[in-house]
């Protein structure tokens, strides 16, 4: 690699011109970067991204873990009992505490580890240049000498020297604070050590294109931009607590009080009661005799209350939120919806309300050209999807365009006041990725590993390469907007192709497109109109209101008011047919203006003609809505087409019922908020709506109660996603902004990974819910176990490591294993949580408490039988009481899988994780009993035939006592049968 090439942050490239940038890169202008220079350079130089600030090391990760107030009081327990002489104990408490401390700070950083890849899926792309071809890589990718482009709504991804502009404005706020958008012109040669604000030919890492297009190369990467510079680095996720983490820690703190106060309790009351049994039976001991009995009934006490301490203490519960978090995200992924906020998993359990766009996410986003209409006559254009490929007809007759003059002219205009460009892909291997904004949804195109080659159709004119329908490309590919993407094919079906038509008539100046205006217009030098001639294409109703004139059979003629309610008249029947209608016309123009206006060019227009487009509805999304709908979750669609045509996709999806209201952005105008709130549960479909619409219909539906998740793609979106429930960006049409605002992103632009992504968030939270369920029950089993045998006057039944093996082994492993569940079959049949519903409700402290008597039960019998049969051996009935509870815990693991159904409907084991996670524990526990140098750590001893036999019909009663518990609550709801899978 020639270094000579690469800059260095102390140039001044905005004193530079462009030849002499681009000299100094070693950059080809018209072609970029080659692959192989663009990999050296990046092995050579690092990623294009800022340095994060270093993360916690091993030491302080693992002091974290000790910070948590249940660790403490294990803590304190196993300081005392060192202390105490207890030392078995002691060490087998700090070793499991230990333990425990690792694997949180394993797991923790394997989830900084996914958070991390997260944070590069979600971060910006770039759009560059490389061999030619025009790609879309992540942002980190880019290197010095790169020439990206720059479009309105994306970020920049690196510092640049503009090369290209036109009507380019950009926000430097993060790095300037000023907060109006700089106008930039890449011509300019400036002098001097000049301020960064005022380098108007330069443009810099992390400012937003607000307006316009443009185009530079990368002079600056990474630490060496001005951003990077300052050391100023955005963040995109969190770290504080879910709310869900804050739940259950507020619920471990009052369960270690409220176990504290038991232990007192218990200690105190235990000490009193074995020192007045010892003055009784030895009432001339001596003081010495009684302090002896006071001191070892202190030590006996204590470790009974550390037993307690130890029972009511779910070591596992923080790591299980954690992996049963972090597994979730992952499984979300899979499904098409990259999770940015931690919260919005568990909020997606809660949505009711579903705002959703029309284009590209209830529909293809293939837009298809299929009618246009010019000198009186509606055409018909055949073909399919993007293959420039068709013909044109006439009421089913084959016609020759020559015979409609204005024809020529529509596909002519349309093709130049467009920034789509259609290319043919083959695909070979390699590393590079293909431009995110292409047709995603194509197999043969988003293989990994799958570099994609373009062959430049509609390029510049300086690309002579021409591929015509006769040359059978393997795919067609549209790069740009879908809207005009259509127009591209079409104009290609009747012979019109960018380059060749840019040579003659080549871009002078433009005035982009904005959903205020809903218009784009483009200046050309054409002598056939005069000097120059500006073509406008946009919104029917809009451009006609700016035109004066009609072409019609080659001439212009007045455009009277019959003609204009002729050409409304079109336009509202193809709009009735589903169909997205462009209207173009155009203005001749003795010179181009320097910094042309919409006020200036777009009046006095002559109209063209009406081009029809229909974008088809997704397959899968109607099965989607029905989904939802039985899952107490509205859809509603808002999109900025004409009304019929929001109707008409409606119907087809069958997402507007027969009460559905339908509502303009004007007529939503007309409303006060009042008004408008009172009736936003009645509407089902939103039309010809801007994104300021969107904030005002997340607000309605939230003061009537929703949980509102809320889709968009452009800048101007970013209001409503961040003030939604939910904020849902396009991954492959959305903008950066979108991106960063956004809790979710979708991967494939589609409403059905929406509704996925809700199921899949019910299934995290009602899994969170289930192994809360269990370790709880557990726990409190257990105490009820350690505190009734003492106030019965037992020996304490199980000894403190036994307990600590049952919450952490027989407890924790199938806990996790609660979190692989695929949730219940009716989870999509149930209504939405409300968002203030505590994790513990009625019918789980119920269950709860049935749990903790039928496991107090079993185990207290089998001790008490145990005690019976080795009454000088409490070490056998210890084991008997040991083995009795932890099999019974394996056992009722399963029927914790569901709250409602029965075991035997969900499948025993169609939950492969839970057969391992039984079969570890059920391994460690007879290892605990039969293994001889394990006896005496755990207090075990060797269990025969007999001690099976009390031991087998035990084991069954909490699940069964689980079972009959969730009977009765499916006949309390009857609503919710019994499913037979």
């Amino acid at each position: 690699m020639d270094t000579s090439h690469i800059p260095n942050s102390d140039i001044k490239w905005h004193t530079k011109s462009i030849e002499e940038t681009a000299d100094a890169l070693g950059t080809d202008l018209k072609r970029g970067l080659t692959a192989q220079e663009a990999q050296a350079r990046l092995e050579e130089f690092g990623p294009n991204e800022l340095e994060e600030r270093p993360r916690p090391g091993f030491w302080k990760m693992l002091l974290n873990q000790f910070n948590q107030f249940l660790v403490l009081i294990l803590v304190a327990a196993a300081v005392v009992s060192f202390f105490l002489g207890e030392y078995v104990d002691s060490a087998a408490i700090m070793a499991i505490v230990i333990l425990n401390a690792i694997l949180g700070v394993v797991q923790e950083s394997k989830a900084e580890e996914a958070l991390a890849a997260l944070q590069k899926m979600a971060a910006p792309n770039a759009q560059v240049l490389r061999d030619g071809h025009r790609l879309t890589i992540p942002a980190r990718e880019v290197v010095p000498g790169d020439v990206v482009l720059l479009e309105t709504g994306n970020y920049v991804p690196a510092d640049v020297r503009l090369i290209e502009s036109v009507n380019l404005r950009i926000e430097e706020a993060p790095l300037t604070g000023e907060s109006l958008p700089v106008e930039k012109k890449a011509n300019l040669v400036l002098e001097g050590d000049i301020p960064v604000g005022d380098r108007h030919n330069s443009a810099y890492m992390s400012t937003l294109v607000s307006y316009g297009r443009g185009a530079g190369i990368v002079v600056n990467t990474g630490m060496g931009t001005e951003i990077g510079l300052i050391a100023e680095m955005i963040q995109s996720y969190e770290e504080e607590p879910t709310p869900l983490q804050v739940k259950l820690n507020q619920l471990g703190k009052w369960l270690g009080i409220g176990c504290l106060v038991v232990c007192g309790i218990v200690f105190v009351e235990g000490v009193l009661r074995d020192t007045e049994v010892a003055m009784i039976f030895q009432p001339d001991g001596g003081l010495l005799a009684y302090l002896n009995t006071f001191k070892q009934a202190i030590v006996e006490m204590f470790m009974v209350a550390v037993s307690l301490a130890i029972a009511a203490v779910p070591e596992g519960l923080p790591a299980v939120v954690t992996i049963c978090l972090a597994l979730g995200m992952q499984e979300m992924i899979k499904r098409h919806a990259l999770i940015r906020k931690l919260p919005a998993v568990e909020t997606l359990g809660s949505a009711t309300a579903i705002c959703s766009d029309k284009t590209g996410t209830l529909t293809q986003d293939k837009m298809m050209a299929v009618q246009i209409y010019v000198d009186r006559t509606l055409l018909s254009i055949s073909g399919e999807g993007y293959d420039p490929v068709g013909g044109f007809s006439d009421d089913g007759r084959p016609v020759d365009l020559d015979g409609y003059p204005g024809s020529n002219l529509l596909l002519r205009a349309g093709l130049l006041c467009n920034d789509a460009r259609l290319e043919a892909r083959t695909e070979v291997r390699g590393d590079a990725r293909s431009d995110a904004r292409s047709d995603a949804r194509s197999d043969d195109f988003s293989r990994p590993g799958g570099q994609q080659i373009e062959k430049p159709v509609d390029r510049s004119p300086t690309d002579q390469q021409t591929i015509r329908p006769s040359d059978h490309p393997t795919h067609w590919h549209m790069v740009g907007d879908p809207t005009e993407g259509a127009l591209v094919v079409a104009a290609a079906k009747a012979g019109f192709w960018r380059e060749e038509l840019e040579q003659d008539y080549p871009r002078l100046a433009e005035i982009p497109f904005d959903s205020e205006r809903k218009r784009m217009t483009t200046i050309h030098p054409d002598p056939r109109w005069g000097d120059y001639v500006a073509y406008v294409k946009g919104a029917p109703d809009i451009v006609i209101k700016l035109c004066q004139k009609i072409v019609e059979d080659g001439q212009e003629r007045p455009l009277t008011a019959e003609r204009r309610q002729r050409i409304l008249e079109v336009n509202a029947a193809l709009a009735s047919n589903a169909l997205r209608v462009l209207g173009v016309a155009y203005r001749s123009l003795s010179e181009v203006p320097s910094n042309p206006t919409a006020e200036e060019i777009e009046r006095d227009l002559t109209f063209v003609g009406l081009i029809g487009m229909i974008d088809p509805a997704r397959p899968e999304v109607k099965d989607a809505i029905e989904v939802a709908r039985q899952a107490g979750i509205e859809t509603i669609m808002i999109t900025g087409d004409y009304k019929n045509t929001a109707v008409a996709i409606a119907k087809e999806l069958s997402l507007l019922s027969p009460d559905g209201r339908v509502l303009t952005g004007a007529e939503l105008n007309q409303l006060d908020d009042e008004a408008f709130t009172d009736m936003v549960e009645e509407v089902e479909v939103y039309a010809r709506v801007s994104p300021q619409h969107k904030v005002r219909i997340v607000e309605a539906l939230k003061k009537r109660g929703h949980v509102v998740a809320m889709t968009g793609d452009g800048v101007n979106d970013a209001p409503a996603l961040k003030r939604a429930s939910i904020g849902v960006a396009m991954g492959i049409t959305g903008t950066d902004v979108s991106k960063d605002t956004a809790d979710m992103v979708l991967t494939d632009d589609n409403y059905a990974s929406i509704v996925s992504a809700v199921e899949e968030g019910r299934i995290i939270y009602s899994n969170i819910r289930k192994f809360v369920y269990y370790l709880l029950s557990c726990n409190v089993g257990e105490i009820l176990i350690i505190f009734l045998a003492m106030l019965a006057g037992w020996p304490v039944p199980l000894t403190a490591i036994q307990l600590l093996v049952l919450n952490l082994v027989t407890d924790g492993a199938p806990a996790l294993a609660l979190g692989m569940e695929k949730g219940d079959p009716d989870i999509m049949r149930q209504p939405p949580r409300r968002p203030d519903e505590p994790v513990i409700n009625r019918e789980m402290v119920w269950g709860i408490i049935i749990q903790s008597i039928a496991i107090t039960s079993a185990t207290l019998l089998s001790f008490w039988v145990g005690w019976r049969w080795f009454p000088n051996n409490v070490a056998a009935a210890r084991t008997i009481c040991f083995t009795t509870l932890s099999i019974s815990e394996l056992f009722r693991a399963y029927t914790s899988r569901s709250e409602r159904y029965s075991l035997w409907s969900i499948g025993v084991f169609s939950n492969k994780w839970m057969q391992w996670a039984v079969l570890t524990s059920l391994i460690i526990i007879l290892a605990i009993i039969y293994v001889p140098f394990l006896d005496p750590i755990f207090d075990t001893t060797f269990l025969g035939l007999r001690e099976w036999l009390v031991i087998a019909p035990l084991v069954l009663v909490p699940a069964v006592a689980a079972e009959a518990n969730k009977y009765f609550l499916r006949r309390q709801k009857a609503s919710v049968p019994e499913l037979r899978l």
